[in-house]
């Protein structure tokens, strides 16, 4: 089954010829890590990186892009399948460099180009969007059935058997769309232009309702490729991913997020704040909480959908310890220690 990565979904007009000259970014200088980084390297760059330039938290123009790029180099780098497909388009490159394809590339990219003497040239095309989104997209494979190497472009647009009499179903088309756990929470949508070989061009407005989980498939019935001889059209398979946010920890529908306290919030009980995907709420402390104990705030992770109850949010205490005292604060500590009984490792 043929499939599209990137979100939004974009066809812009892309031949082989044209790709050796089309830039793209290196997703490890994005993220500020060699070659050779491993895997925790790669996803710490990627934190340090998404707290500087997350939306809620930098309201500098061009924080949202750059946080797009940095979540799109992710995406990549942090799969070891997608990232060794990345890495065998060259050793050579920088960023800004023209892309120059392996050998044998532009075979699986175009197939029946006029003059090869086997097909009627048919291309698929990309409406919009930059290369980066096609370049991440080459590294995608496919799903159930085609090759893992690129896209069958002939095969999802229906041209192999057109001239054969018996009526086929379009086939499925998939496509990956990134959300942020705010959109999973309050809902988006995503705007897909799909440009057809005859040069028509059709733009659909996909919903992604509130709820939604990493993982989740968005199903839009007639917009995958066309069918031959009268057949339905395939669907369109959206395939949900969900960026990681630095703030909350995700399961499933329930949702961490560290809260730090001081020693005597922890020991006498204490009011803090915690912020939530819905604003800001107050949570009490119980005398006596440990640091990793957790408080559950029921019903304020992500929303339920269908029969699925929503999730909830669990603040964890983590007990933080001033960094440098003044004397009257040290005085303190220092009668506390010859008053307290207390013996934390008994």
């Amino acid at each position: 089954m043929p499939r599209i990565r990137g979100a939004p979904v974009a066809l812009h007009t892309l031949t082989p010829e044209k790709l050796m000259a089309v830039k793209f970014q290196d997703y490890y200088e994005t993220l500020g890590v060699a070659r050779t980084a491993t895997q925790d390297e790669i996803q710490r760059a990627y934190r340090k990186l998404a707290r500087k330039y997350h939306p809620d938290v930098n309201k500098e123009k061009g924080a949202e892009a750059q946080f797009k790029k940095v979540t799109e180099a992710y995406e990549v780098l942090s799969d070891p399948e997608k990232r060794k497909r990345y890495n065998e388009l060259g050793e050579n490159w920088k960023a800004g460099q023209e892309f120059t394809p392996p050998p044998g590339w532009e075979q699986r990219f175009r197939r029946g180009h006029p003059g090869t003497g086997n097909g009627s040239g048919q291309q698929f095309h990309f409406e919009g969007g930059d290369f980066s989104d096609f370049f991440e997209s080459f590294f995608g494979g496919s799903r159930g059935g085609g090759s893992r190497g690129g896209f069958d472009f002939e095969e999802m647009l229906g041209s192999r058997g057109a001239g054969r009499s018996a009526a086929r179903q379009g086939q499925n088309v998939e496509a990956d769309i990134m959300i942020t756990l705010e959109e999973a929470y309050r809902g988006t949508s995503r705007q897909l232009t799909l440009r057809t070989p005859d040069g028509k061009t059709r733009t659909l407005t996909i919903k992604v309702p509130p709820g939604t989980l990493d993982g989740q498939t968005i199903r839009v019935a007639g917009q995958g490729s066309p069918g031959i001889g009268g057949a339905p059209a395939g669907d369109l398979l959206l395939h949900v991913r969900l960026a990681e946010d630095p703030r909350f920890r995700v399961d499933g529908r329930n949702l961490t997020i560290p809260v730090h306290v001081a020693p005597w919030e922890a020991a006498l009980g204490a009011k803090v704040p915690v912020r939530t995907l819905d604003g800001e709420l107050t949570v009490t402390i119980p005398p006596g909480s440990q640091s990793g104990q957790k408080l559950r705030i029921k019903g304020k992770g992500l929303p339920g959908r269908g029969s699925a109850e929503p999730g909830d949010l669990f603040a964890q205490v983590k007990i933080v310890v001033p960094k440098t005292l003044t004397d009257r604060e040290r005085e303190l500590f220092e009668e506390l220690k010859k008053e307290t009984k207390f013996d934390p490792r008994t």
